[in-house]
């Protein structure tokens, strides 16, 4: 990767913070650019021309290129690194995970956390308040499945860390933030020890 990398992001987002934290893990420099979502600075003309037509972040911009959707930068990064395996089941068994993320967690512990944390309960519509108590339950589905998976091995996918444990350490980690309890899933607490010991790992807010 010779192309100068620059990750437009929003710092407080776990979607971001995933491909930071893959790019800190192994050791690749990449440029930051900040916006604010909360006052729509992802839906400028500008940003919808130059960054991303879809309006969101983050994307990470590799020369003159732009590759939105976490996963798929998170990817980028590592593909044929040790955070990608090379056993072709276990490289789609790591998928499966990082697709588990996207459509059973993320909706509901990231959306969760950003409503309560960021947005503020009092500031919902009533659309957003009539959901939250069946994303409370679909969050705790999902950490509970983790849970279960975590209770006899160390890992998600290959029997090794891989980028599918950063993309779901990413909303987990914060998950308290939502009103979600960890206490009630002690092997998703062991395993997230294990993610923030690995060497060059960095938190959310670095």
């Amino acid at each position: 990767m010779t192309s100068p990398m620059i990750l437009h992001e929003y710092t407080a987002s776990g979607n971001c913070y995933k491909i930071r934290l893959t790019a800190a893990l192994l050791g690749l420099p990449v440029e930051r650019r900040e916006y604010d979502i909360l006052k729509g600075e992802t839906r400028t003309p500008e940003f919808l021309h130059e960054v991303n037509a879809n309006g969101r972040i983050p994307v990470l911009q590799i020369g003159e290129r732009f590759l939105p959707e976490s996963s798929a930068a998170c990817f980028y990064l590592a593909e044929g690194t040790r955070l990608v395996p090379e056993d072709r089941f276990d490289k789609a068994d790591m998928l499966r995970w990082m697709f588990f993320e996207q459509y059973n967690h993320e909706p509901n512990v990231a959306t969760l956390r950003f409503w309560l944390a960021y947005v503020g309960e009092e500031r919902l519509s009533e659309a957003q308040k009539a959901q939250v108590g069946a994303k409370r339950a679909a969050g705790d589905a999902a950490l509970k499945l983790m849970d279960e998976h975590l209770a006899d091995q160390d890992w998600f996918a290959g029997g090794r860390f891989s980028l599918a444990d950063i993309a779901l350490y990413a909303y987990t980690h914060v998950a308290e933030e939502g009103g979600f309890d960890l206490a009630a899933y002690p092997a998703v607490g062991r395993w997230l020890a294990r993610v923030a010991a690995a060497p060059g790992y960095i938190g959310i807010d670095a």
